[in-house]
């Protein structure tokens, strides 16, 4: 797998090295279950159902490091996307299907590394059942 961190550090993790310390894991070679991974609300981990899931940090840490992208995470509303539809318990597969949005494309604005237009903001938004709101707000 590869994951793209809040930092910018791209790692890429097998995750086969993981079938020997917990047995279970080995399930996740059915690819239809590996694809139906979500992060955990708050982002601290990939969980696929009530048995299998595995720490953000052990794929950080012991992960390869492929690339370290040079613009900024976008944390502001990949945190917004993913608290909201965590709270709403859905998937990005869902999120996608209700706003028409790829959930590739999801994945890049909740792990920061889109910038999102203001209608596509929207979009997800409606989605969620919710309303966009943004203000500036001053330096304190």
């Amino acid at each position: 797998m590869e994951l793209t961190f809040r930092d910018g550090y791209v790692k890429q993790f097998d995750m086969a090295v993981m079938f020997g310390i917990y047995p279970p894991l080995k399930a996740l070679t059915d690819r239809s279950l590996f694809t139906s991974g979500k992060l955990s609300s708050g982002g601290y981990g990939i969980i696929w159902n009530d048995d299998l899931d595995l720490e953000a940090e052990t794929v950080y840490e012991e992960g390869i490091t492929v690339n370290k992208l040079s613009t900024p995470v976008n944390t502001d509303i990949a945190d917004a996307l993913s608290s909201a539809r965590a709270a709403l318990g859905i998937s990005q597969s869902e999120l996608a299907a209700r706003t028409g949005i790829d959930q590739a494309d999801i994945s890049k604005i909740e792990r920061g590394t889109a910038n999102p237009s203001v209608a596509t903001l929207k979009r997800l938004a409606s989605g969620l059942n919710s309303t966009l709101n943004i203000s500036f707000q001053p330096h304190s």
